[in-house]
């Protein structure tokens, strides 16, 4: 470590990106990309075409991009109400703030609230790791609990117990994802009662990035409770990965403190364009949803009619697939070999402690997949 850096950071793991995002190493072949639940479909021509048209015509490269968001924040505010069936006054540009991804949210939240030694947050894992990344880069206690292993439902009593004896720093934040990633999972009646019964001096984030998928969202309860805050991202379902840009939806006065925080012009003036384009085509660009959602269905018919593999219902455009235990070969080991084997033939998927998560892909892709994941289950002897 160089003198000057902080000691605590030689123990931190970065974020790995997929491997065919590193221009470094040029990737030696065409991979599935089925390990970052992006959407696997790139924006039709026709909002290309109206994209270029508005960086010639429009977007002056040498002058610095709207740096107050004001009409992004219109438009996703009436995206919001209508997605959740609210009155179109329920939400307004007031309640929005919009980010360089939800991962500079979160960032913001995060400097908001427990900087300085003035709060820990809470996740259960599995989970988006980012979470405690960005709170561990930044001197953020993490308190983690762990989560039932049959519906992934969080550990209540665990998670409540650290809410009351978490005490110097108290826990500040507590981050859930609905559905969760890697699992898959919508929140329970039980998760949902227990948040909904947390004090006002913990900040509540709820991350609905694969709402298009599950179409179940909370922002209808944001009016009574104004301790809570929903997170959503372009960059799954409206197929805008590449723009980074997230939003958030809270209270006017909590929307504030994060614009206070925020970098200035911290989303460049084509991704805020994009942004705006593909809300105004949502229809069309949200219509691919349908086949994601059959092709999940198939998926998941195949996988669990073979005896070795555990997969659960699936709220996302991905899967979460755990495999039975097997007293030749830890499944840790078995769980990176088989990795390895997809990788070989040419399919990324997520590989974490306890399954492999997978994007659902282009009906060609899942075929593909579901070729090699067979072959590489023979290999395996499970």
């Amino acid at each position: 470590m160089l003198p000057f850096i902080r000691s605590d950071l030689s123990q931190f793991t970065a974020y790995k990106p997929h491997p065919s995002s590193n221009t470094a190493e040029p990737v030696a072949m065409q991979f599935d990309r089925l390990d970052t639940n992006e959407s696997p479909y790139d924006l039709p021509p026709e909002i290309k075409e109206k994209l270029a048209w508005t960086f010639q015509q429009v977007i002056e490269s040498n002058r610095y991009p709207d740096g107050g968001h004001e009409t992004l924040k219109e438009a996703i505010a009436e995206y919001v109400n209508e997605s959740a069936n609210l009155s179109s006054s329920d939400f307004v540009a007031a309640n929005i703030s919009v980010g360089n991804g939800s991962d500079e949210l979160i960032r913001s939240l995060l400097i908001a609230t427990c900087l300085g030694g003035e709060g820990a947050i809470l996740v259960a894992n599995p989970t988006f790791s980012m979470y405690g990344i960005l709170a561990q880069t930044l001197g953020i206690p993490v308190v983690n609990v762990g989560r039932n292993e049959s519906n992934f439902e969080i550990d209540l009593k665990a998670a409540q117990s650290a809410i009351e004896e978490t005490k110097n720093p108290p826990i500040r934040v507590v981050f859930v994802v609905h559905p969760n990633s890697p699992t898959a999972n919508c929140l329970t009646a039980a998760e949902l009662t227990w948040l909904k019964s947390l004090p006002e001096e913990i900040l509540v984030v709820i991350d609905e990035a694969y709402f298009e998928f599950s179409q179940t969202t909370l922002v209808g309860e944001l009016a009574q409770h104004p301790n809570w805050v929903v997170l959503r991202t372009f960059s799954k379902a409206f197929r805008l990965a590449a723009m980074r840009v997230g939003y958030c939806v809270a209270h006017p006065d909590a929307i504030a403190i994060l614009e206070k925080v925020r970098l200035p012009y911290n989303l460049p003036s084509f991704s805020l364009a994009s942004a705006l384009v593909a809300l105004q085509n949502r229809q069309l660009l949200l219509s691919s949803i349908s086949q994601t959602l059959s092709e999940r269905s198939k998926f998941i018919n195949v996988v669990s009619a073979h005896p070795a593999l555990e997969v659960t219902a699936s709220d996302t455009n991905f899967i979460y697939l755990r495999l039975k235990p097997n007293p030749s070969q830890p499944i840790d080991v078995a769980l990176k070999s088989l990795n390895q084997t997809l990788r070989n033939h040419g399919t990324l998927v997520r590989l974490l402690p306890g399954g492999l998560r997978i994007t659902v892909g282009t009906p060609e892709e899942n075929t593909r997949t579901l070729t090699r994941l067979k072959t590489a289950l023979t290999n395996l002897e499970y």
